[in-house]
């Protein structure tokens, strides 16, 4: 039997607190390097993945909305802008390759491949000037394709969604695992009399429990949690890559939204997405499209931020206005630039596109200088550099209504609009436009 002196328990009990602290921290800091290492694959590539898939989807739909628009115009000007918008998608494109996502990616490489295929052929037959075939090919197989590959850039933010929650999970189960059997260890050494290493195993303890809460807090879909630590090693490094992911996260979230920027009010898709579901609901309803006349002269003259503080107030205006005068499922949009619309019911639109025009004009005079004001206009030069007397900001508001229309689609919609901005804009001042013709 071997008997220790006391020196030699001692060293002995200090040994054996060495060996369990040592132990621990091996183990805590090998769980958190792993931890750390799926933390910035998460953040670099899984999240980098979901925003150009939504990014890449939003480019395709405006792709399509041009396209349309050209060959609804038959304007071969607007041939470049295909181009570039085509150059912008394929660019996206291109990003989402480099993250090295292997067979994730096959079937909407597939759809992309087709699809740009179509577009081709469709730019061939612009450059030759045969716009009705044109316009048959963008329907029968452009269109078509252009569905299919955003029904495959969805699906595969979905599948990428439900990886990084099960990445979270994971994440929650590994960092509970290792903080409770850091904590046996660290109680362990503890019950040895291991005083010398109390600090660091407290500061493990505390981490580890920081982080599996932060760690349950995210994958529970609250993304606003403070993990509480600071510093430059292990744990302040994950700590600053959560915080990081929760502001990708919050960020992903308000981007799904598809919330203007400036406004706050819900974009493109949005308003897509809701302008169909009303169309399939066979419940009438108007839409109200808003469009600001002399803005971009406005914006020569007066500047950027000016011209951004007009889109902001008007943006809440609008607001303001459907609040008290529409209902409350009613769907202020904004399209982008100086273009709104407002989808509500028949009996509600008159009576708000009457009072945006008239809160509008209210409002108008106070955004130029005295001389401007005084004057009713100013100089300046058109987008074909003649000179010009440019009058004051004013509205034009097309209303159609749905049970106006024999077949409404997004589409019949748009065109009419388009018309009826036409005609709006040569008039003078302020004014709205309601379509009653019937079953057209």
């Amino acid at each position: 039997m071997i008997r220790l002196s006391v020196s030699q328990k001692i060293a002995a009990g200090y040994l054996l607190v060495v060996v369990f602290c040592l132990t621990a921290i091996i183990y805590a800091l090998t769980v958190l390097g792993d931890l750390t290492r799926r933390s910035e694959q998460l953040v670099v590539r899984e999240f980098g993945a979901v925003v150009l898939a939504r990014d890449l989807s939003q480019a395709l739909w405006d792709q399509e909305r041009l396209e349309k628009q050209v060959l609804i115009l038959k304007d071969a000007s607007m041939i470049p802008l295909i181009d570039a918008r085509q150059q912008s998608v394929d660019t996206l494109m291109e990003r989402l390759r480099a993250l090295s996502l292997g067979q994730r990616l096959d079937a909407v490489e597939q759809r992309f491949a087709s699809l740009e295929a179509a577009q081709s052929e469709a730019r061939a037959l612009l450059d030759e000037g045969l716009w009705q075939r044109a316009e048959r090919h963008s329907a029968e197989v452009v269109t078509p394709l252009h569905e299919e590959t955003v029904d495959s850039l969805e699906a595969f933010r979905q599948r990428q969604e439900a990886l990084m929650d099960q990445m979270l999970h994971d994440f929650s189960d590994r960092s509970g695992n290792a903080y409770r059997l850091t904590l046996l260890l660290a109680a362990v050494g503890i019950g040895l009399a291991a005083l010398v290493v109390t600090a660091v195993i407290l500061k493990m303890q505390r981490a580890l429990a920081r982080l599996t809460e932060a760690t349950r807090v995210i994958a529970s879909g609250r993304f606003n949690h403070a993990v509480g630590l600071e510093g430059e090693d292990e744990f302040g490094r994950l700590a600053r890559d959560f915080s990081e992911m929760e502001n990708k996260l919050n960020e992903l979230q308000r981007l799904n939204l598809d919330a203007n920027p400036l406004t706050r009010l819900p974009g493109n898709l949005a308003i897509d997405r809701e302008l169909e579901n009303r169309i399939a609901s066979d419940r009438p309803f108007a839409h109200i499209y808003i469009d600001l006349d002399y803005f971009k002269a406005y914006n020569d003259r007066y500047g950027y931020l000016s011209g951004s503080e007009i889109i902001a107030r008007v943006g809440s205006m609008i607001k303001d206005v459907a609040a008290r005068l529409g209902n409350a499922e009613d769907l202020i949009g904004h399209i982008g630039g100086d273009d709104y619309v407002v989808l509500s019911t028949p009996d509600r639109a008159e009576a708000i596109s009457a009072a945006l025009i008239r809160e509008f004009d209210a409002m108008v005079p106070g955004f130029y200088s005295e001389q401007d004001r005084v004057a009713g206009f100013f100089k300046g030069l058109d987008r074909y550099g003649v000179e010009r007397q440019f009058p004051l900001l004013s509205m034009s508001i097309a209303i159609v209504c749905s049970d106006n229309l024999r077949n409404p689609s997004a589409e019949a919609i748009g065109r009419e609009c388009a018309k009826m901005k036409e005609y709006l804009k040569k008039l003078p001042g302020s004014n709205y436009l309601l379509d009653r013709r019937e079953k057209r």
